[in-house]
């Protein structure tokens, strides 16, 4: 289920929250559609997991086509945040997690999209984020 947090100390903001279990099933017509109509009404979405670059390229793509089409629409920022993936990293805890990834998917990552109208920045690295507003 889809949930939608709002706190009274941030008046106006409202975030979706998206787990992986909601969308492991959707084809990428259908993630790319719901989050864009979330961003469009002004939410910042976070979903479980990561998108495949593939949708990720075409919600970037359909944001930039609806620039100057929608009032006050200035397109999105879009972070993600997982695991840190560093050279170090031993061989069997690699194929550990690819094969976790294959079989459940990537739900070490969250995935943040807002749109650019609200959202000013998007900072990450590997273990945190900060989310600027306007």
């Amino acid at each position: 289920m889809v949930k939608k947090i709002k706190h009274p100390a941030f008046k106006g903001l409202s975030l979706q929250f998206v787990p992986l279990s909601e969308i492991k099933d959707w084809d990428s017509d259908e993630r790319v559609r719901k989050i864009l109509s979330f961003v469009l009404d002004n939410q910042i979405v976070i979903v479980q997991g990561k998108l495949r670059a593939e949708e990720e390229a075409r919600l970037i793509g359909d944001t930039m086509a609806m620039i100057g089409h929608i009032p006050n629409f200035k397109g999105i920022e879009l972070a993600v945040i997982g695991e840190n993936k560093n050279e170090e990293e031993k061989m069997h805890r690699k194929v550990t997690n690819t094969l976790v990834k294959m079989l459940v998917g990537d739900s070490t990552s969250l995935t943040v999209i807002g749109s650019a109208s609200i959202v000013k920045e998007i900072k990450r690295n590997p273990k945190k984020i900060e989310l600027l507003l306007k």
